[in-house]
């Protein structure tokens, strides 16, 4: 743990006492629901606060649930922190989260005047009769998945041919097939099974902001002009239309940014011949010191290469 992240690390401590405090709260000496105060509602329930739209990815339904969860954070959070820098992961995986809630409400409110409940105020629920607001305060949604998902795309798009082991598979599959599958997979999923339990819109909501917000950074937003940012590696093309390239990105032909003829570097001109080699060397080290890392882990890197890795991460 002293090796993690801190981003990463404090997710999971987080996260950890948060199912804590609501497996305590739960106990008969208090018999609180945290899932009803810090869960998300619907927007139109009386339950609903504004401030569950950042609580509800920190609630977790089950241990499994919390299990499988923080397990993504460690094995794919950590890698991301690594190469986005700790801000931008921790703002990354919090838009992700936020993402995944609008896209919740925006279900849940389709569901509302699709099914007509706008026209009752009572409803039958197995059996036994209850007013509206009640049953509206039981839709509730809690989980980190919607930013876990943004997270998995993340780690797709920035090292689609990074090959995994996915049980049950028998071989191992590159990461952008394992993306678009558990994609494909969640969509299926929420128009086949929308009664299962399981935010399915809210997962692909994660992925869709996560997309989004990947591809405004990879086009120069977030002020990064005076520095490239890891989304200026090969795994980006510009193309003709200056967005992402999906053919490139499947068939693995990547290309990269092109600078302008004279960029500035520290207050001083570079030609662009010096200012490609020098990108180059540094993209080749990055490289391998992320290769480093997911072989034989971030301890295993040299004080060095930490530092490297850190002046290169604020780039």
């Amino acid at each position: 743990m002293n090796n993690m992240p801190p981003v990463t690390k404090n997710l999971l401590i987080i996260n950890v006492l948060f199912f804590a405090a609501r497996w305590a709260a739960a106990l008969p000496a208090y018999g609180i629901d945290l899932d009803d105060v810090l869960g998300l509602h619907f927007f139109m329930a009386s339950h609903f606060y504004f401030y569950q739209v950042f609580t509800y990815m920190f609630m977790h339904g089950s241990f499994s649930h919390l299990f499988f969860n923080m397990f993504a954070v460690w094995m794919f959070g950590r890698i991301m922190e690594q190469t986005m820098g700790s801000k931008r992961f921790l703002f990354y995986y919090l838009t992700c989260g936020l993402g995944a809630a609008l896209m919740q409400e925006l279900v849940q409110f389709a569901n509302y005047w699709i099914e007509g409940l706008n026209a009752y105020e009572q409803v039958n629920v197995g059996g036994t009769v209850i007013d509206m607001s009640e049953f509206l305060n039981r839709w509730t949604t809690v989980g980190a998945s919607g930013a876990v998902y943004g997270i998995l795309l993340s780690f797709g798009m920035t090292f689609p041919n990074e090959r995994l082991f996915i049980f049950p598979l028998p071989v191992p599959i590159r990461a952008k097939y394992f993306v678009v599958g558990y994609a494909v997979i969640e969509l299926m999923s929420a128009l086949g099974r929308p009664g299962d339990g399981v935010a399915h819109f809210a997962h692909l909501g994660g992925m869709l902001v996560g997309l989004l917000l990947l591809l405004y950074w990879r086009n120069g937003g977030g002020n990064n002009r005076n520095h490239h940012n890891y989304y200026d590696r090969d795994y980006y093309d510009r193309g003709s239309s200056g967005g992402f390239n999906f053919r490139k990105w499947f068939s693995g032909k990547f290309g990269k940014k092109k600078p302008d003829i004279k960029v500035t570097w520290g207050g001083k001109y570079e030609k662009d011949f010096s200012y490609r080699e020098r990108k180059q060397e540094d993209e080749a080290e990055l490289d391998r010191i992320l290769d480093k890392v997911k072989k034989s882990g971030y301890a295993q890197l040299t004080e060095e290469e930490k530092k490297r890795l850190f002046d290169m991460s604020k780039k």
